[in-house]
């Protein structure tokens, strides 16, 4: 019982650590937005949240320089389902955002949340102990 409840709690600390810095990405992003409404190449937007989430996971490590998850199956688990899960909630807030009418930024859809959340647990994957 007692390893069951470590699990859960890892994957769930991973999970709010990515969460955390993608809402504070979003925050960021969405008050840049504003001034250049045009429309991105989708290509060079992903390319930016890649290295945007390259920069949340170093900066993570800063703050946690060791994964929660010491099994190395778990974290590889861990390296697909969190980024998954983030994508899924970040969507989530976009629809919520979408049926009160107010304008969505990139991060609002899955797949750029997913590419942001994946590139951030990637180099925590790489380089936490």
């Amino acid at each position: 019982m007692e390893f069951l409840f470590e699990l859960i709690f890892q994957f769930v600390g991973e999970l709010l650590l990515q969460l955390c810095f993608e809402l504070l990405a979003e925050l960021g992003v969405r008050s840049l937005a504003d001034p250049f409404r045009r429309p991105r190449n989708p290509v060079l937007s992903t390319i930016g949240f890649i290295i945007w989430g390259a920069i949340a996971g170093g900066i993570s490590l800063l703050i946690f320089p060791s994964s929660p998850i010491t099994d190395p199956t778990l974290r590889e688990i861990n390296l697909i389902a969190t980024p998954v899960a983030a994508g899924l909630f970040m969507a989530l807030i976009g629809k919520a955002r979408l049926n009160k009418g107010q304008e969505l930024v990139r991060l609002d859809r899955f797949g750029f949340a997913f590419v942001f959340a994946f590139a951030m647990a990637l180099v925590r994957f790489i380089w936490a102990n």
